[in-house]
């Protein structure tokens, strides 16, 4: 029970390094010594000492005999700053809880054996889903090579997202329109697709109380077909966009996008769109841990297919659109049998003004 309550502690406060660590995992660290807490810290923003490191340097020779409770296993290898296993072997530690493993190859599974090897009694698993839960994007991210995706949908009772002229504006109430700006300010992307840029001519900016100026914001369109005059193309935002197309895009509509400020990224093509495994790869090689799939149906459909979506959001409206010509939520073609149907685990509904929120995470396998 004692490690658990620590490991609370220790979660608690890797929880406050919030988005400023990023890429970096959260992480918090409480060291104790005859059940007394004798120092406490937490990875406050990415290039800052790590927890376990700050925790050791605040406690000084107290360190020794202690017991120091970590989240997240301590990280074994050379990056901005030294091995977090080096600290904990020269403070004289004698024994380290450890909530979860580390998912990221270059550490995974190394600290238990180099802490063992130095005479340190080493425990890992306690609070592990919690552990889980609090640096699941990190994990992804890592593993996977590909940003943690978030879907999102804001859809009438029976499964539209626009009318039959594919307008959207507003199927959702105003407090669902509220979170999904909290949702943008938790992502380092945003990604729709053209028919959205078509259809909507979005900002794709973050307002409603919420900030992320940083926001890189994605638009597939294989064949360089969106507007230059689109408002995502244009204005001081405009740096912030991407173009995600493939060489089926001419070179003088490309010239055209880019002289307002965005860049253009060139993915080879798959079934003649922009191969979406290519491009997540190449979106996490330049940083984005978080991205948020916004729309159309065609795009939700895409990422799904490919096994891309993490979790998800649909806002549903208290609305019946109807029409064979008004989009669905999710395109394509469908799954060949409900028994292949994308199901979701740690569900919650609830309110939000008239609309219906529903969350969770894709269940794999």
């Amino acid at each position: 029970m004692k490690d658990i309550h620590y490991m609370r502690r220790a979660l608690s406060l890797a929880a406050r390094g919030g988005l400023a660590v990023r890429p970096n995992p959260r992480v918090g660290a409480v060291l104790v010594k005859s059940d007394q807490v004798i120092a406490s810290a937490y990875h406050s923003s990415y290039g800052a000492p790590h927890a376990e490191a700050k925790v050791l340097k605040k406690a000084g020779e107290s360190a020794r005999g202690a017991t120091l409770y970590i989240n997240l296993e301590p990280c074994s290898s050379y990056g901005k700053t030294p091995p977090c296993t080096e600290a904990i072997i020269s403070s004289g530690v004698r024994r380290v809880v450890i909530g979860c493993r580390d998912r990221d190859p270059l550490n995974r599974d190394h600290a238990e054996k180099i802490l063992k090897k130095s005479g340190i009694s080493v425990e890992t698993g306690v609070l592990e889903e919690e552990s889980f839960e609090l640096n699941r994007d990190f994990f992804i991210w890592t593993e996977k090579r590909r940003p943690y995706t978030t879907l999102k949908l804001a859809l009438s009772l029976d499964g539209k997202i626009a009318d039959r002229r594919g307008r959207s504006r507003w199927i959702s109430s105003l407090p669902s329109r509220r979170y999904v700006h909290y949702l943008r300010s938790l992502s380092d992307a945003i990604m729709v697709g053209l028919n959205t840029v078509i259809a909507d001519d979005p900002l794709l900016t973050v307002r409603m109380g919420y900030r992320n100026p940083g926001l890189k914001r994605v638009v597939l369109d294989s064949r360089g077909d969106a507007p230059p005059t689109a408002r995502l193309f244009r204005g001081r935002g405009a740096s912030n966009t991407i173009l995600a197309m493939t060489s089926l895009a001419p070179p003088d509509k490309l010239k055209k996008i880019t002289e307002g400020g965005a860049a253009c990224l060139k993915v080879p093509a798959r079934k003649g769109r922009v191969s979406l495994k290519v491009l997540f790869r190449r979106l996490a090689e330049q940083g984005v841990m978080r991205l948020l799939v916004e729309g159309g149906g065609e795009t939700a459909a895409a990422v799904l297919e490919e096994g891309l979506v993490d979790e998800v959001h649909l806002f549903i409206a208290p609305i019946i659109i109807g029409g064979r010509k008004s989009p669905p939520a999710v395109g394509g073609l469908g799954v060949k049998s409900v028994k292949d149907a994308y199901c979701l685990s740690g569900m919650d509904v609830n309110r939000l003004g008239n609309d219906i929120h529903v969350f969770g995470y894709i269940k794999r396998g």
